[in-house]
C-alpha cells in the first residue's frame, strides 16, 4: 500500500478507461432514450435526452483526447506518483 503525502486533492489521476467505458454505456442510452422519445411524441424528454447525449458525446471527445496525450494524463504502473509540493516559502 502506498503512502499518502498529503497533496491528493492537488495530484489527483482519474481512472480515464473506465470514464470512457462510462460513457460509451450513457451514450447508448441517451441514444436510445432520444429516439424511443422521440417516437412515442414525448418531445420534451427526447429533448433532455438529447441534451444528455450531446454532454456525454463532449465528455467522451475530452476523456479519448486527455488517454491519447500519453502517460500525463493515463499514468500507467509505471510512473511513479507526483511529487508532493514543497513547503519552502520565498
Amino acid at each position: 500500500m502506498m503512502m499518502r503525502t498529503g497533496s491528493e486533492p492537488a495530484t489527483a489521476r482519474s481512472a480515464l478507461r473506465v470514464r470512457f467505458w462510462l460513457s460509451v454505456w450513457g451514450l447508448a442510452w441517451a441514444s436510445f432514450g432520444t429516439i424511443a422519445f422521440a417516437l412515442i411524441g414525448q418531445t420534451g424528454w427526447a429533448i433532455a435526452c438529447g441534451v444528455l447525449w450531446l454532454v456525454v458525446t463532449v465528455d467522451m471527445v475530452m476523456i479519448v483526447r486527455h488517454i491519447r496525450q500519453g502517460p500525463h494524463w493515463q499514468p500507467g504502473r509505471d510512473v511513479p506518483p507526483y511529487l508532493p509540493p514543497s513547503d519552502r516559502r520565498r
